[in-house]
């Protein structure tokens, strides 16, 4: 049963309660008023029957019974007449009573009866009469209790039709009440369990109410918040240690590709540059034809291809230092440009170099930032299938390293590789240095890279920037730190 019921019905029978004591109260009043009453009644009978006795002794029977029918005259509610004791059955002045109450008018009592009469309930009260030398005798007086008996069914009726009303009402209010006061925020309460039972915390209880009921809701609210914080702390607790695992997974995948490259390496390092060397033997003989040549230099060129693909593998698991030194970035660039122009003339691709003329010295190892910059060229030229504009430019700027490079804000040197390709999808952003991705054909990378590029710059302390546009290009931005000395000289621009 709801708890708002169950307060309505210990209300109303509480309001019964109350009402039935005060109906009890009311009858016994009544009861009360009844009996003084019928002392009342007495009183008046004893008062009449001495006046008759006195009236009979002075002025004899007839004055008597004269005085008493005056005295019963024109009230038919109230009558008084003479009755004879020893009146024999079937006389009209013999008085309709029980053997015992003979005996007590004969002793001097009076007596008092109430019988239902032809007009209605009657009370009579005898009051014996004591003159010498008459029959025994007395004075009865009955009382129509029509009036009264009317006067209580209807204060009955009045308690059970008020206590009913008031019953009513009360329990109405009561149960509007309950519902407001209770039900409906208890219900709330209810339902905001429910919701954090099933793992739902939005939403607050808007309870006014500044009793208990509204201390619970705001403590609840309170739980729901704290709860809630809780969950999300653990959530993202969760989610590192998954990071952290899946680093520790990708760790070992790369220690097991380097020993899979090291292993390679040296199975088929000897065996390449024997079909390289012999494919160049077949490709410099003037003997062969034209066609047999050309297959020659196909064998060199997939074969010095393999032996890059095994070099990559083994710079990515190869855990080598850099010998970090003044470098000057600028030749690293011209070299870099010389040794893919063959691959950007024939693809079509105009290779431009901005930026400093004068050397640009950075803290670099120059062989490894020539690898990452020849890595870079080449996806650019890739990059570019229809031919079109590589730019590369060298500047300084004022920046501030990302979150997982050490480093304080200042001023770098900045190398930016920029081109005019397919540029990469928003979704691959992402992932473009993650070791063996790649969206190339099998035939035309390995996906390793713009990791070993990213490894080679983090190495240098530096970090890598990109920003890239679907049909429009991408560039690469590379943050480098600046040589102590010489000081930086930026200026000009040269293509």
């Amino acid at each position: 049963m709801k708890l708002a019921r169950k307060l309505t019905l210990a209300l109303v029978a509480a309001i019964f309660v109350v009402m039935a004591a005060y109906a009890y109260v009311q009858t016994r009043h009544e009861v009360t008023l009844f009996d003084v009453d019928v002392q009342r009644s007495r009183w008046f009978g004893r008062g009449t029957a001495a006046a008759i006795e006195e009236i009979w002794q002075q002025g004899g029977e007839a004055r008597a019974m004269e005085l008493l029918e005056t005295i019963s005259s024109g009230n038919p509610a109230r009558e008084m007449r003479w009755v004879w004791l020893d009146a024999p059955v079937g006389d009209p002045r013999r008085p309709d009573i029980s053997d015992e109450d003979r005996r007590v008018l004969a002793t001097g009592g009076s007596v008092t009866n109430v019988r239902e009469m032809a007009d209605g309930l009657r009370r009579f009260i005898l009051v014996p009469m004591s003159i010498p030398g008459s029959r025994p005798a007395a004075v009865e007086y009955s009382e129509n209790l029509e009036q009264q008996r009317l006067y209580l069914r209807t204060s009955h009726r009045r308690l059970v039709v008020a206590t009913s009303a008031i019953a009513l009402i009360c329990g109405l209010i009561a149960l509007w009440l309950g519902h407001w006061l209770v039900g409906r925020p208890v219900g709330l309460l209810r339902d905001k369990a429910r919701k954090i039972a099933a793992g739902d915390f939005s939403g607050s209880l808007t309870l006014r109410q500044r009793d208990e009921i509204g201390e619970l809701a705001a403590e609840i609210d309170a739980m729901s918040d704290r709860i809630r914080e809780a969950r999300d702390e653990v959530a993202r607790e969760t989610e590192a240690r998954i990071r952290a695992v899946e680093q520790l997974r990708h760790a070992d995948r790369l220690a097991t590709a380097g020993q899979l490259a090291s292993g390679v390496a040296h199975e088929l390092g000897t065996p390449l540059n024997v079909i390289a060397a012999r494919g160049k033997m077949i490709a410099a003989a003037n003997a062969w034809t034209d066609a047999v040549r050309q297959n020659g230099r196909i064998i060199t060129e997939q074969a010095e291809r393999m032996s890059g693909i095994i070099r990559q593998l083994l710079d990515l698991s190869r855990q080598r230092r850099p010998k970090l030194g003044p470098a000057d970035l600028r030749s690293i660039v011209s070299r870099t440009l010389d040794l893919v122009s063959s691959a950007a003339t024939a693809a079509r691709v105009n290779v431009i170099v901005d930026g400093a003329r004068a050397p640009v010295q950075v803290e670099a190892d120059q062989n490894q930032l020539e690898q990452a910059l020849t890595n870079l060229v080449l996806n650019g030229i890739q990059a570019m299938p229809d031919g079109g504009r590589l730019t590369l430019s060298i500047d300084t700027a004022h920046a501030r390293p990302p979150a997982n490079v050490a480093g304080p804000a200042g001023q770098y040197v900045v190398l930016t590789v920029a081109d005019e390709g397919i540029g990469i999808p928003p979704e691959n952003l992402p992932h473009i240095f993650e070791p063996f991705f790649t969206t190339k054909a099998v035939a035309d990378g390995t996906g390793l890279g713009l990791s070993v590029t990213q490894g080679i710059v983090a190495e240098h302390g530096g970090w890598i920037e990109v920003e890239s546009e679907v049909g429009k290009g991408t560039r690469f931005r590379i943050f480098l730190r600046p040589a102590a000395r010489p000081a930086l000289q930026v200026a000009g621009s040269a293509s």
